[in-house]
């Protein structure tokens, strides 16, 4: 799924009204499983001036790449995050590592080829989707109108919830950089 839409769906999920510290760590839940990969790509493309097929071809399937989605990206240290939470009884916690859990959930079968360790650092098991988010060989068509309605959903349910200028700036700006994609690909492929 592309970053604002877990955004979206972790605030659904976990965020609450008039409570923006909770918020903001919901969206850093959210987010964190996808930051390694901005910040190397970003790192890659702006710093050390490399193509993006270079990028993206090359150096996303590196071992240390992978090594570092493997770090992020595993069921196994959120989950742990999320036991320690419920152990503490700390319900920012739990919001935070439940966002990062739900990212998981809903990226795990929507990876094919760029599918990542989500079992690590108990196994290097990788599950390759026959659907993909992103690849229109792999369903992305299909996907997209799904995410994007999901995100619709969320985006309405969230502005209905939080009654701020702040929030609902957010919020609409979250589901136009997850809906528009769609709606401006399929302007251009009908």
């Amino acid at each position: 799924m592309n970053t604002p839409s877990h955004i979206l769906i972790g605030l659904a999920l976990f965020g609450r009204p008039n409570q923006p510290r909770r918020n903001a760590l919901v969206a850093a839940g959210a987010l964190l499983p996808d930051l390694s990969l901005y910040a190397l790509s970003g790192w890659a493309l702006l710093i050390r001036k490399e193509s993006p097929e270079k990028v993206f071809n090359e150096r996303y399937f590196s071992d240390e790449w992978q090594q570092i989605f493997a770090v992020d990206n595993s069921f196994v240290l959120w989950s742990l995050l999320l036991f320690a939470a419920l152990f503490w009884r700390a319900p920012v916690l739990i919001a935070f590592a439940g966002a990062g859990i739900v990212h998981l959930l809903t990226d795990f079968p929507l990876h094919n080829d760029d599918a990542r360790r989500h079992f690590w650092p108990l196994s290097n098991w990788v599950f390759y989707s026959p659907v993909s988010y992103w690849d229109n060989a792999h369903h992305a068509g299909v996907v997209r109108y799904v995410e994007s309605a999901i995100c619709a959903a969320c985006g309405v349910a969230l502005w209905l919830r939080h009654h701020e200028v702040a929030p609902r700036v957010a919020i609409s700006v979250a589901m136009l950089l997850t809906v528009t994609p769609t709606l401006f690909w399929s302007w251009v492929f009908s």
